[in-house]
């Protein structure tokens, strides 16, 4: 039997794959099964209490549930890294073309590109950004555009990690929900099984092959915890927003994040943020959440930063993380100027935090097939991914995950 812990884009993945294999396979995952629409209830609050408490702290976005963080994304499926890893000796082109197949990555229809979407792209264009539709794995036949895209869609429109678990199980494989793993277990440098609590009770499960996908903080947390050193680099999506005043221009209810400008040292996506109307209500009560068109700015960062065994993250911002902000915000500030927003009104949110990975990376924690030093064990989450790529990591994930579980059943099983 294969133990698979997570259920985000690697867990899910490899898991189906497994089980499609006729390969027994139990699931670990530490949050509940959900529906889709409820996903926003499962954000993991923890960093954001800590934000409150310590203002140098910063919020990390990842929730607890099926699917993991998959299922509040906003649907964005970019291929990044590709060349990076080639030079690693790592050639995943054949399977960024899989994952693009299987998860239908597109670029939406005409319907579905909303107003302040449009002058987002025209805008960019024609301040020299190139940019374009983005690529995304959401369903044009199932999506009523409502800018619910990262709180949990209630039409269940795009892929999540939750469809590939649905599939494992219907081809035999066991899933184990509300169950945190603690441990893995080895002996003589060989995996032995996991660790894990339900309902307050320790319990074990014996398997000479388990794939950790919990995600970067909590697969290298559990790595920690089992005497394998892990967690010493961390890096995620630094982000911020920037919006303005627009009257009725209704951007809060389009798909976000449904466009996509690559600068050199950032990326760009238009993208609604409550923060932005909040912020400016308060000297103008007048405007509303439908008069805001804001832009995301997300860069890459210089990985400064750990997790410890406790899951305590620690992240540290260089002047050259500060930089590419202030680059990516100026430009998006150019961009609304010329869209129509007013730019007495443009304003900012803190800086924040997605996507986090790096902590088992690839050459430090894992060899180039994902196995850690212990026989049995493989790392097959974000964690693995040995540089920041500025970008949404999904498809990077995912296309990882099913060359991972090839040469699991073409190798090893």
């Amino acid at each position: 039997m294969v133990i698979v812990i997570g259920t985000g884009a690697g867990g899910s993945l490899i898991a189906m794959e497994l089980a499609k294999a006729n390969i027994p396979v139990t699931i670990i995952e530490r949050g509940p099964y959900i529906k889709s629409k409820d996903s926003f209830e499962y954000y993991d609050m923890k960093y954001y209490d800590k934000r409150l408490k310590n203002t140098n702290s910063i919020d990390l976005l990842k929730t607890t549930c099926i699917g993991g963080s998959t299922i509040v994304a906003a649907g964005n499926g970019v291929r990044l890294l590709e060349n990076e890893f080639k030079e690693l000796g790592i050639d995943i082109s054949a399977e960024y073309d899989k994952i693009e197949e299987l998860v239908g990555i597109h670029q939406m229809d005409d319907e579905h590109i909303g107003k302040g979407t449009q002058l987002f792209i025209d805008c960019a264009n024609e301040l020299g950004f190139e940019a374009i539709r983005m690529p995304k794995f959401i369903r044009d036949d199932d999506c009523k555009p409502c800018g619910k895209c990262s709180f949990g869609c209630p039409r269940d429109a795009k892929w999540s990690g939750k469809d590939f678990v649905d599939i494992a199980i219907e081809n035999g494989a066991e899933l184990i929900t509300d169950a945190e793993v603690t441990k893995v277990i080895f002996s003589d440098k060989k995996i032995t099984g996991v660790e894990y609590i339900k309902d307050n009770i320790s319990q074990t499960i014996d398997s000479d092959l388990v794939i950790l996908c919990a995600g970067a903080v909590d697969s290298a947390v559990i790595l920690q915890k089992s005497g394998i050193d892990a967690g010493n680099k961390l890096f995620f999506d630094p982000f911020v927003s920037v919006g303005g005043y627009l009257k009725d221009i209704n951007f809060n209810s389009e798909v976000q994040m449904n466009g996509l400008a690559i600068g050199k040292e950032y990326i760009l996506a238009p993208h609604f943020s409550s923060f932005i109307a909040k912020y400016i209500k308060e000297s103008n009560p007048e405007v509303e959440d439908k008069d805001i068109l804001s832009i995301m700015v997300k860069v890459e960062d210089d990985m400064v930063g750990t997790v410890d065994e406790d899951g305590n993250v620690f992240k540290f911002n260089t002047i050259d993380d500060i930089r590419r902000l202030a680059q990516g915000c100026a430009a998006a500030g150019s961009i609304l100027e010329k869209a129509g927003v007013d730019p007495t009104t443009m304003t900012s949110t803190i800086f924040r935090g997605a996507h986090p990975g790096g902590t088992a990376a690839i050459g430090d924690v894992v060899d180039n097939n994902l196995k850690t030093e212990i026989d049995g064990l493989y790392v097959g989450d974000a964690s693995v991914i040995p540089m920041s790529p500025g970008k949404p990591p999904i498809l990077l994930i995912l296309a990882l995950a099913l060359r991972l579980a090839n040469h699991l059943i073409e190798e090893v099983i």
